[in-house]
This record gives structure tokens, sequence and C-alpha cells, in this order.
């Protein structure tokens, strides 16, 4: 169990050489998260993609518990599209989360959309806590998992 408290940590952009870091937060949460759902990408493939894509070309921010703890959490914001947000399984319940999302609403204040699986249920209470409604669910045909899942949006007036 880390020690560190959730206001030692800092949230920051991401840059270059925090790619594998972030790379690696995302593949533990996945899999502690989602243990039913199988990623049709190898973790070499999301590592190439946080390398290659996520890190240089997308709005990323990590929480950065420093030469402690390191990378412990990542989001990314895509314009309205809260399209990620993944805490180290040991950094889960102090806080990163709800500050992640605050961000999300500070740079997104007209409004944000995100989808989660619908097996992942803890996400829905998250999400939920902090004004996200449930709009639309789907087979997950669209999706490269195929696992189904459900469109959130929150908006300021709601």
């Amino acid at each position: 169990m880390n020690t560190e408290s959730e206001a030692d940590v800092t949230i920051r952009r991401a840059t270059g050489p925090d790619a594998r870091a972030a790379a690696d937060v995302w593949l533990r949460s996945f899999a502690a998260a989602l243990p039913t759902v199988v990623s049709p990408r190898s973790d070499d493939d999301v590592r190439d993609y946080f390398r290659d894509v996520v890190v240089p070309l997308r709005d990323i921010w990590v929480a950065d518990a420093g030469d402690s703890g390191g990378i412990v959490g990542l989001m990314v914001v895509n314009g309205d599209e809260l399209s990620q947000l993944y805490l180290d399984p040991g950094w889960r319940g102090r806080g990163l989360g709800d500050r992640f999302v605050e961000l999300a609403k500070e740079r997104s204040p007209k409004g944000l959309e995100l989808w989660t699986f619908q097996v992942n249920k803890p996400a829905h209470r998250f999400y939920e806590r902090h004004g996200f409604v449930a709009v639309e669910f789907t087979d997950g045909s669209g999706n490269e998992e195929r696992e189904p899942d459900v469109r959130y949006v929150w908006s300021p007036t709601s």
C-alpha cells in the first residue's frame, strides 16, 4: 500500500518520457477493473499507442506521485469527450479521480461525454456522483472490445 497521500500528487500534462509509465498504469488499471473484458491489443501495442499517439497527439494529463510513486493515474480529454481516466489500483479511493474530473470539467465547461463498459459498475457510481447521466446503452458492436457499453453525459446545467 502506498503511504503517499493524494495531496502529495501533482496533476500535470504528460510529456514524452511519461508514455511508458502512463501505458503501464492503463494496463494495470484495465486488468484490475475489467477482468472479464478482453483487450484486443497486446501490452506492447498499448505501450506503442501511448508513445506514438496518446502522449504526442492528445490532451493527456497524469497524476505524478514523484520519486516515491511516479505516474499513478492518467486522463485523456478529446474535445468534449473524457476518453480515458485510469488510476493505478493502489491509488483508487484517494481523490485523484475527483481531481481529474474537475479538471476535465474546467477544460470543457460546456459539457462532457464519456463511454464506459456496462460491467464497470464502480465507474458508473463514480461518474454519476459527479453529475454524469447515462444516456445510451449499446451492445458493444461499436467498440473494439465488443463489450456492451454506456455513454454518459455531463452538462453544467444538470
